[in-house]
C-alpha cells in the first residue's frame, strides 16, 4: 500500500506541475489565462485548486480502498471521467490562448494525480 507521505508527494508534484505550465503559459508564452466572468487566473488560484483536486482525489481514493477491494479500478474510471468532464470548463476562457493554457493546466494536473495516485 502506497504511504501517506507518498501520497502527499504525489499531490504536491501536481502543484509543482500546475504552477511550471503556468509560469511556461502565462509568462514564457505570455497568454492572458482569463475566463469571462471570473477574470483571471493566477498562480495562486493554480496552485490552491491543484491541491484542492490534489486531496480530494487522494481522499476519494482512500475511502475506496477501505470500502471495496476494486477500490483503486474505481478510483482510476472515476478520476478519468472527473478529468475529462473537468476539461469543459477551459472552453469558456476568453482567447484561444486561454483554452489552451487552461486545458494544459487540467491535464497536467489530472496524469500526475492518475499517474501518482493509485501506485
Amino acid at each position: 500500500m502506497t504511504s501517506p507521505l507518498q501520497r502527499a508527494g504525489v499531490v504536491a508534484a501536481a502543484v509543482a506541475a500546475a504552477e511550471a505550465v503556468f509560469l511556461l503559459v502565462h509568462h514564457a508564452a505570455s497568454v492572458d489565462l482569463t475566463v469571462p466572468g471570473q477574470g483571471p487566473v493566477g498562480a495562486v488560484a493554480v496552485g490552491v485548486t491543484a491541491a484542492l483536486a490534489g486531496l480530494a482525489a487522494w481522499g476519494l481514493l482512500a475511502i475506496l480502498e477501505r470500502a471495496t477491494r476494486r477500490g483503486r479500478t474505481i478510483w482510476v474510471i472515476t478520476a478519468a471521467v472527473v478529468l475529462l468532464v473537468s476539461l469543459l470548463g477551459p472552453l469558456g476562457a476568453a482567447t484561444a490562448g486561454a483554452v489552451a493554457g487552461l486545458l494544459a493546466l487540467h491535464l497536467t494536473v489530472g496524469a500526475v494525480l492518475l499517474a501518482g495516485l493509485p501506485r
